[in-house]
């Protein structure tokens, strides 16, 4: 199947239609106050009843409790939850069953070592989402623009849907797949003009280079069906 692309950190109608006509899959909108690309409830429901129906909307949350949680489910009414923070496998099964939406969790990579705690969360996530582990005395955990070594995910085969986030923009994108053979990627900071604020042109270009560089799906490397 193809490469799935995700547009991280919308917060505008026209970076939302950027991303619908350049052709991504998925639309992710950010519900966490320290970032810059933050949406607040009212603004989350507006862009995503905007996107019902065009692409898959996630809602990414970074240690959110349950009450926030609801509150996003309500409010945006995602097709999936992305947990972006410091999450156990527990905390994953436990959204998943009570919110009843497939979950995203993001895992911070930065050596090998990471990924010894990638099969408790393929057991109790829909989807895994390698990023870059962010740098200490961050305040936040992602859209930092920073990439990790690509190299840890060859030959790597989580017994899911994997994505690819960090650092990636229009220029290296190619690169991360032909290293990778990612089935997905996702991309915020990578496509915008400054902080939380998306420049379409990017977003087409990004779209356009990972397309072009997506291989033939081949065995351990074919994209899954969204859940």
């Amino acid at each position: 199947m193809t490469l799935l692309i995700k547009i991280c950190g919308l917060t505008t109608p026209e970076a939302l239609d950027a991303a619908i006509g350049a052709g991504a899959d998925l639309a992710g909108f950010v519900v966490f106050p320290p970032s810059p690309r933050h949406v607040d409830l009212a603004l989350g429901r507006a862009l995503t009843a905007q996107a019902k129906g065009r692409l898959q909307r996630v809602a990414l949350t970074v240690d959110a409790d349950d009450a926030l949680l609801a509150d996003i489910v309500a409010a945006l009414d995602p097709d999936m939850l992305q947990l972006h923070g410091r999450e156990t496998p527990e905390r994953v099964a436990a959204v998943r069953a009570r919110f009843g939406r497939p979950v995203v969790k993001a895992l911070a990579i930065a050596e090998a070592a990471d990924l010894a705690r990638v099969p408790a969360y393929a057991a109790v996530a829909d989807r895994i989402l390698f990023d870059a582990r962010p740098p200490k005395g961050a305040t936040r955990p992602g859209g930092l623009g920073q990439a990790f070594d690509w190299t840890l995910l060859q030959g790597l085969d989580p017994g899911l849907p994997y994505m690819l986030s960090g650092g990636l923009d229009p220029a290296n994108v190619g690169e991360a797949l032909r290293v990778t053979g990612a089935p997905a990627v996702d991309v915020s900071s990578g496509v915008e003009r400054a902080p939380g604020e998306k420049d379409p042109g990017r977003i087409v270009d990004f779209v356009r280079a990972a397309r072009a560089a997506a291989a033939p799906a081949g065995p351990g490397r074919a994209a899954l069906p969204l859940p």
